[in-house]
């Protein structure tokens, strides 16, 4: 069973830098295409970034490209998110998600209804 643990939300300040972590178990984190998305409250959930296996590529959303770095960590079976220049804006319960399918465009890589396995989410909050 496929089991995904998201740690390291937090209250900050804005401009301050965050890391968030997801530990997969059950699953070789080698197989699988992985994500961040994201929800506000009263919004949508969006595709923060995401980290695709094969062909390997990596994608943001544009309100958080040059902000926000995803990594991967295979023999950790680790996921991270790391977050910069924090504004209120990115204030939302962060989830990261994941999938052994083919994600062939970035539409596919950041959209959520191609992801089967998904945690519970963190709570990221950035108010001064």
């Amino acid at each position: 069973q496929v089991q995904l643990v998201e740690s390291g939300g937090g209250l900050v300040e804005p401009g301050d830098s965050l890391t968030l972590s997801c530990t997969f178990s059950g699953v070789s984190l080698d197989n699988y295409n992985v994500a961040w998305f994201r929800q506000a409250p009263g919004k949508e959930r969006e595709g923060v970034s995401c980290n695709r296996r094969s062909p390997r590529a990596t994608y943001y959303a544009d309100s958080v490209k040059d902000r926000f770095t995803i990594s991967r960590d295979n023999p950790k079976n680790t996921v991270y998110l790391q977050l910069n220049s924090l504004k209120p804006e990115d204030t939302a319960v962060y989830f990261c998600a994941a999938t052994a399918n083919y994600l062939g465009t970035r539409s596919r890589c950041l959209g959520e209804l191609f992801y089967h396995h998904w945690g519970q989410g963190t709570q990221v909050t950035v108010s001064s």
